[in-house]
């Protein structure tokens, strides 16, 4: 059970957002985020959306840094990748 998260790669209304997603299951990924109280409409479809400056406080949480690549490896692997 592990969290990921990428670099703040993604600009959208003026900031730059992560993508946290589990390589496990959705309520693993809903537990943390509930953990952080990140707003649970910052879910989209597979991942949560974090912006650039709440990074630090999700990796002190416990979650793994990791290249955007890996989110969608871990996703597939998981069977947890949804599409639009």
């Amino acid at each position: 059970m592990t969290l990921l998260i990428d670099a703040p790669l993604v600009p959208h209304h003026g900031r730059r957002w992560c993508h946290l997603v589990s390589d496990t299951s959705f309520a693993e990924l809903h537990a943390f985020a509930a953990r952080l109280d990140l707003p649970s409409h910052r879910f989209d479809i597979d991942h949560y959306d974090v912006a650039e400056e709440e990074q630090e406080q999700v990796l002190a949480a416990g979650a793994l840094l990791v290249r955007p690549r890996d989110i969608v490896a871990a996703l597939n692997a998981a069977g947890l990748r949804r599409r639009r």
